[in-house]
């Protein structure tokens, strides 16, 4: 592991804050961590009674921390954190938890995409797209669509972060074979789909940026690490990933969720950071995407490919915000094209 991984204890008094998966794991971390600091946390996820049982989970952790004197935490009888319903395999409860949060929020300061699933068998969910697709990637791109313009109203330095991986190295980017149909079951090419999965991810963090450009809002991604979580139980579903796993975690390789979550968390609230968009963070530094994040044929073929997919949930009114054509500095003075 290697790096020395932190975040800057930042009061987040005031701070709205969105995770997605912020029931388990990395998440868990990064909304129990947040609302010590102070923020107004929702997790969003799809059972409300494993959200009821992390929050309980971690109020018990922080009434141990503050026995302990942990500094920088606020001193509070529980934390602010709640739950909204979402499900990212369905747009339809995408739809219900952006309508949701906009009946009860006025503001937005953090939006943290950490909600994902791994290395997945071939499976079409009931709105006809490949699954990794549609959880790590599309719904959660409507969701940000969608709150963007109260992020936009919602003071200076407000943040989005995509919890890419890794992975996205081994991505192969094709437009026409994005819903991996032209495989069967038994030769669908998992690991490479997670992969295009995250790629998707940042090539949404340059092609948002672009347009964001002159705004309050910036976009960046991160890479967690080998992390022992949840989503590790997907990995596990092929024999050599499962062999592979097992040693890296025999050896004692893998991060703890909390170690995953520094990254994530530096990126949200380190000041350091204010203004900076185009970056993907790995053991909380900044580092180079691959040569297909970079690319911006690639970025635009994906957002026309993303926008044709929402076309019955994202308006030209909400497009507004955002402009017609990215800047010619999103890619922070990188031509990567292959």
């Amino acid at each position: 592991m290697g790096a020395r991984l932190s975040f800057p204890k930042v009061q987040l008094t005031g701070k709205t804050i969105v995770v997605t998966g912020g029931n388990t794991g990395i998440g868990y971390e990064t909304a129990k961590w947040l609302a010590m600091l102070g923020g107004h946390v929702i997790i969003a996820c799809r059972s409300e009674e494993r959200a009821t049982k992390a929050i309980e989970r971690m109020n018990e952790e922080y009434q141990t921390e503050k026995k302990h004197g942990t500094p920088d935490i606020v001193t509070l009888d529980q934390l602010d954190v709640s739950f909204l319903p979402l499900d990212c395999s369905s747009l339809k409860s995408s739809k219900e938890f952006i309508d949701l949060f906009l009946a009860k929020e006025s503001q937005l300061h953090l939006l943290l995409f950490n909600a994902g699933i791994a290395a997945h068998e071939q499976e079409y969910t009931d709105d006809g797209y490949e699954k990794m697709f549609q959880v790590n990637y599309l719904s959660q791109f409507l969701v940000c669509i969608k709150l963007l313009p109260v992020m936009l109203a919602s003071g200076p330095d407000c943040r989005i972060v995509l919890v890419s991986s890794y992975a996205h190295n081994f991505a192969s980017f094709d437009v026409d074979k994005i819903q991996g149909k032209q495989y069967t079951k038994e030769n669908f090419k998992r690991m490479v789909y997670y992969g295009n999965s995250k790629l998707y991810q940042i090539l949404q963090m340059y092609s948002m940026n672009g347009r964001l450009s002159a705004t309050n809002v910036t976009v960046n991604s991160i890479h967690p690490g080998a992390v022992m979580t949840e989503l590790a139980r997907d990995y596990r579903q092929t024999s050599m990933i499962n062999f592979m796993y097992r040693t890296v975690a025999g050896l004692g390789w893998l991060r703890t969720p909390y170690q995953g979550a520094t990254t994530l968390i530096n990126a949200a609230v380190n000041p350091e950071f204010k203004d900076l968009r185009n970056v993907y963070f790995q053991d909380c530094k900044a580092t180079n995407p691959s040569r297909q994040a970079r690319n911006k044929q690639y970025q635009e073929q994906l957002w026309k490919y993303t926008l044709e997919c929402l076309k019955d949930y994202v308006t030209d009114e909400d497009l507004k915000c955002l402009g017609s054509s990215p800047s010619n500095s999103n890619n922070d003075g990188k031509n990567d094209n292959e």
